[in-house]
């Protein structure tokens, strides 16, 4: 999502220098910098909504590993290797924390670089939302038009499939006005829009926890969050109420460590072991999750934002600009379209072929995968495109 994972506002500001002698070296650094920091975003974000996208597609797909292995056994055949070999893809859903993590460090790392150059820098919060509503609403409503129109074909399909919910005005609305979670179910088959009405609330409330930010300090405001984050947990999650105060904290992590790299030099250097204890607590996420998805989400959270703090290191961001970072950096371009139209598609296509049953191979599984991400692509240039141009129209001019 999450989207989660939306366009990184002003994150590569440039910082002006009083040394004009040494600009150009200055200048060439922060490029490259800012571009190993980008690929290394864009590749989290394209492999969170790959993660999420084909943890879903297995749930509409295939009948799950457990009835898989009952009925295969040990079979050494092609089929079953292959759907043997996607037993990580159970833990999927740790797509989710990834881009509440990486939307904290987007949206923050903009204003973090503005208060690093002038403490006394106050964030225009009426620009803000208007940025980002131009960013949102108009790919948030064709994704639910979109919705609308597959899961009107999938219903002329009997049986209906079991992931489609509401269709009615009601349901639009309330996810339209993001309220999915509190005021009602997201809309039709796209049970993914439950992360989307999180993320609008971040937006929502964070010229608040900017303005927290001049007065305290970050891990101030990080310590805050994450003692309302436990509270709003036993108050509101227990009873299936998603708030986004249950989830804040993790989207708070990113915003933390864009304030703490804005901070550092170029020359720091966070410890390796960084990525060991990253390991552990994603690890530990694993194990949580079968116990509950909203536990294993705050593990994972951390894990991620540990690995992501020492993967923004500047040399280790430029050395990760490898063939495989660059090539999920290209699905991390339109993430956001993917995470937002995948279901409907998965779902129609099972009623299409399959009458909605489970299947025994995995095969079909990957097909729709092939079907999905083109889509989501040309989703992305039609709709999400405009949208980012959009929002980049209400930006402030820059002043001399």
């Amino acid at each position: 999502m999450s989207d989660s994972a939306l366009d990184a506002a002003g994150s590569s500001l440039p910082l002006s220098s009083p040394r004009t002698a040494a600009a150009p070296r200055v200048h060439s650094d922060a490029r490259v910098d800012s571009a190993g920091k980008e690929h290394v975003i864009d590749a989290m974000r394209g492999f969170a909504a790959l993660l999420v996208a084909y943890f879903h597609c297995r749930q509409v797909e295939w009948v799950g590993m457990q009835a898989f292995h009952q009925s295969v056994g040990h079979s050494f055949s092609l089929s079953a290797i292959a759907a043997y070999l996607t037993f990580p893809i159970a833990w999927g859903s740790a797509g989710v924390p990834i881009f509440f993590v990486i939307s904290g460090y987007c949206i923050h790392r903009g204003g973090a670089l503005r208060l690093a150059g002038n403490p006394a820098y106050r964030l225009d919060a009426g620009n803000f939302w208007v940025r980002r509503f131009a960013r949102i609403y108009p790919v948030l409503l064709a994704a639910l038009v979109l919705t609308f129109a597959l899961d009107w074909f999938s219903l002329q399909l009997p049986p209906v499939n079991h992931k489609i919910r509401e269709i009615g005005l009601q349901s639009f609305l309330v996810n339209l006005f993001s309220l999915q979670g509190v005021a009602g179910k997201t809309f039709g088959s796209n049970g993914a829009l439950w992360t989307l009405s999180l993320e609008v609330q971040f937006y929502a409330i964070y010229p608040l926890l900017f303005a927290l930010r001049r007065r305290i300090g970050m891990t101030n405001v990080l310590a805050a969050v994450a003692v309302i984050n436990v509270v709003s947990a036993l108050v509101l999650e227990r009873h299936d109420i998603q708030f986004f105060t249950s989830y804040w904290f993790s989207w708070t992590l990113g915003a933390w460590i864009a304030d703490a790299r804005v901070r550092s030099t170029p020359q720091t250097r966070s410890p390796v072991w960084l990525y060991g204890l990253a390991a552990a607590f994603i690890a530990l996420g694993c194990v949580a999750f079968h116990f509950g998805q909203y536990g294993a989400f705050q593990f994972w959270a951390i894990g991620f934002a540990l690995y992501l703090y020492k993967a923004l290191d500047r040399r280790q961001a430029v050395q990760r600009a490898t063939f495989g970072t660059r090539l999920l950096s290209r699905f991390g371009d339109f993430s956001f379209s993917l995470y937002l139209i995948h279901l409907p598609i998965f779902v129609l296509l099972s009623s299409l072929l399959f009458r909605s049953a489970l299947q025994m191979s995995i095969w079909p599984s990957f097909a729709y995968m092939f079907v999905a991400v083109p889509v989501a692509y040309v989703f992305y240039r039609l709709v999400e495109l405009p949208a980012m141009k959009w929002s980049a129209s209400f930006k402030p001019k820059k002043t001399a």
